[in-house]
């Protein structure tokens, strides 16, 4: 069954005055503006991560109404410079055939479960998080400049992936600098400048 979306209303913290939107489910909300503009502060807000004021709802469910990793798990933001916690790749998976399936998807071979995080370049950093936050099924997704490290093809896999995740009812929220991303992924844009997020020219 597809949920009805993400809500966010009045977020507020140092960078953003009081933003809000809604991306319904199976729907891709674009964020542009200039770098500093609280794109990012943003995204960490809707995640829960840091302090702020406002609020959210998931599919009718108000936010202080989920524990805070739940909403994390279901809410999954992955920054344009992902963390790792553990030294070798295929730690970061609980089902490694899964997780192989969605590295080939994004053109990266299963044996990349087998290297260690320090070997591996921008691009197959940023591919392995998104792969890491789709294996956790996530109601929504968060993403920071995903494919701002990625060559034509690559980026045409992740694309292709966020589409097919937006079929099932995958409720999509990214922050890219691609003006052209909106229109390659069928959705609506809005334009962030000094903290502000106001509907795109």
């Amino acid at each position: 069954m597809v949920g009805q979306g993400l809500e966010v209303w009045d977020i507020a913290r140092a960078g953003v005055h009081g933003a809000g939107f809604a991306v319904p489910a199976g729907h891709c909300l674009v964020i542009t503006g200039p770098s500093g503009s609280g794109k990012s502060v943003l995204l960490r807000a809707v995640a829960d991560l840091d302090e702020h004021a406002g609020g959210a709802r998931l599919d009718g469910v108000d936010r202080a109404a989920l524990p805070a990793t739940e909403w994390r798990r279901r809410v999954c933001y992955v920054p344009a410079e992902p963390g790792w916690w553990r030294p070798v790749v295929g730690d970061h998976f609980t089902d490694r055939d899964r997780a192989a399936g969605l590295l080939a998807r994004l053109g990266l071979p299963a044996e990349a479960l087998d290297w260690r995080v320090e070997r591996l370049s921008t691009g197959e950093r940023q591919r392995i998080a998104l792969a890491r936050a789709v294996a956790g099924k996530p109601a929504v997704l968060l993403l920071d400049e995903p494919t701002s490290g990625l060559d034509r093809d690559a980026t045409g896999r992740v694309e292709d992936l966020l589409r097919e995740l937006m079929g099932g009812g995958l409720a999509l929220v990214l922050v890219t600098h691609d003006l052209n991303l909106a229109d390659r992924l069928g959705g609506t844009r809005m334009a962030m400048d000094h903290g502000r997020l106001t509907e795109a020219a």
